[in-house]
């Protein structure tokens, strides 16, 4: 039986000249989103892929981590890149420089609510100043030849939702489309996500409007999407050790039918593609390493996650972490022994 909710029956959302595939978007996470897990989650249904953030300070580019973040060698377009500081000029800069490197859509992020990021009066803490977002979006858009965008949460906190106002702002500086988390920065990521905000800032402007926010599985972004009348919805944290949502999303939304869970061989060669990935890309000694939290997403909804997690997160080999993703496909009875007492 379906339980199919159809979302607007409106064309396909366009960034600029780009025309999505579908409705499901991956959402830029720091620390996640790397090249590797783009490419997967591109591979497995979503429509378009973001970046993670890079400072729109270049003297700080030369870092490792902003090198890696600025790689997009082999990625299909169209190549969405995000960045984030506080000040016009040098985020004009930075779009204009990202371009050079190849992005073909450029997001500013005033969505983030990390500590680090807002402290530094970027990410979700520009909202609190609409005529600085106002500065930001004009200086950028007329910087680069390439469609910009934008993710915002619904405001500083429950007592300054000004998501609308900022809507607005961002359709008159010629934003192309706006992504919108349903939690102001206060609630970071404590409670529930809302949708009214949303649906009230689709009502408000034109621009194509992508729902962000608890989306877990293909039944909810379908009841989002007919709740706020959004274009897309984008998908964060739901997509951690489940890179499937997107091609299940994208088959419910399409059919209204439930599209069958992968199957435990696909689940292990999507790891063993993920992990050859991750050390390709980082190098073995990194790449084992950061293959740690992704594999730990991956395991979070099994039993003994914890005593699996102990167990992967003291393999030191590429070799040794595939054979742990044979294991697991075979449900080896031995898989989590003593994995609690691993350090």
């Amino acid at each position: 039986m379906s339980t199919h909710v159809s979302p607007p029956a409106t064309p396909l959302p366009c960034i600029g000249p780009y025309a999505l595939p579908n409705r499901a978007i991956l959402a830029p996470m720091a620390g996640v989103t790397d090249r590797p897990f783009r490419q997967l989650c591109r591979e497995l249904g979503a429509g378009l892929v973001v970046s993670e953030m890079v400072t729109a300070d270049t003297r700080l580019w030369h870092t490792r981590k902003s090198r890696q973040r600025l790689d997009h060698t082999g990625e299909p377009g169209p190549r969405a890149v995000q960045i984030a500081g506080g000040d016009p000029d040098m985020l004009a800069e930075a779009a204009r420089l990202n371009v050079v490197q190849g992005a073909e859509i450029i997001d500013i992020n005033m969505g983030c609510p990390a500590k680090k990021v807002c402290n530094k009066a970027a990410g979700s803490a520009l909202l609190r100043d609409e005529r600085l977002v106002a500065a930001i979006l004009e200086a950028v858009v007329a910087a680069v030849d390439v469609p910009v965008t934008l993710k915002i949460r619904t405001g500083w906190c429950s007592e300054s939702r000004n998501g609308i106002r900022v809507a607005q702002l961002a359709e008159a500086a010629g934003i192309q489309a706006l992504a919108v988390h349903g939690r102001t920065r206060e609630q970071r990521y404590q409670g529930n996500a809302e949708y009214d905000t949303i649906a009230a800032i689709k009502q408000a402007v034109s621009l194509p409007i992508f729902a962000n926010g608890d989306i877990d599985s293909a039944e909810k972004a379908a009841r989002i999407l007919d709740y706020t009348k959004a274009d897309a919805v984008m998908v964060g944290r739901g997509a951690q050790g489940n890179p499937w949502l997107f091609r299940e999303i994208e088959h419910h939304l399409r059919t209204g039918d439930t599209l069958a869970s992968p199957t435990p061989t696909e689940i292990a060669a999507v790891m063993h593609r993920h992990l050859d990935a991750l050390h390709a890309f980082y190098g073995e000694h990194m790449g084992v390493r950061i293959a740690r939290k992704h594999v730990g997403w991956y395991l979070a909804t099994r039993p003994q996650a914890a005593a699996l997690r102990a167990r992967f997160n003291v393999l030191e080999q590429p070799s040794a972490q595939h054979r742990f993703v044979d294991e697991l496909a075979h449900d080896a009875p031995t898989l989590a022994s003593n994995g609690s007492n691993a350090a």
